[in-house]
């Protein structure tokens, strides 16, 4: 074979090569993590580590989109949250008041009454466990397995057309064994 007729065999190998990507389930370490609530509580990695976890990031701030959210949230509770499934809508609105993104723990509470939302409501203000998980945009729904770890892929934006207990039964029954 000449070197002009190996270079699109090798451009094909490396390509090849390049485009695989290991299972992230084993690579994946657990997440280690400490939310405050908007009650004053706080959730840790420890304390739910041997459940599934369902961290659905948010913001109050994005409108109609934020509701749709967390509807979407607590309709999962109410499919999972009997299952070992933890559900959580997990907030990266602000907590200092000059920020623009700024909602107090009283507002994020009046925020998920009037949406229906009984599912815990957690800060992550800085949006730092947010970007640990690896997703880049809000919103985002990031799920832990019983070890901690992110499953991968997570979900990112909004699809008005399907319901998150639908983007999401099947994938939460594998991990939970169909319980």
């Amino acid at each position: 074979m000449s070197p002009n007729q190996r270079r699109p065999a090798l451009a094909l190998a490396l390509l090849l090569a390049l485009s695989w990507v290991a299972p992230a389930s084993s690579a994946q370490s657990p997440l280690d993590f400490k939310l405050r609530t908007t009650d004053g509580g706080e959730i840790t990695s420890e304390m739910v580590r041997g459940d599934v976890v369902v961290l659905a990031f948010g913001s109050s701030m994005l409108g109609p989109l934020s509701r749709q959210q967390v509807q979407g949230v607590q309709e999962l509770a109410d499919q999972f949250g009997e299952r070992n499934v933890r559900v959580y809508w997990v907030t990266t609105d602000s907590d200092k008041a000059q920020a623009k993104t700024y909602a107090t723990d009283e507002q994020l509470r009046t925020f998920a009454r009037k949406n229906g939302l009984k599912a815990a409501v957690l800060r992550d203000p800085e949006g730092a466990l947010l970007k640990r998980t690896g997703a880049d945009q809000i919103p985002a729904v990031v799920i832990l397995d019983r070890r901690g770890a992110v499953s991968v892929p997570t979900v990112g934006g909004h699809d008005p057309k399907h319901s998150l207990v639908e983007v999401l039964s099947d994938r939460l029954n594998r991990m939970i064994g169909g319980q």
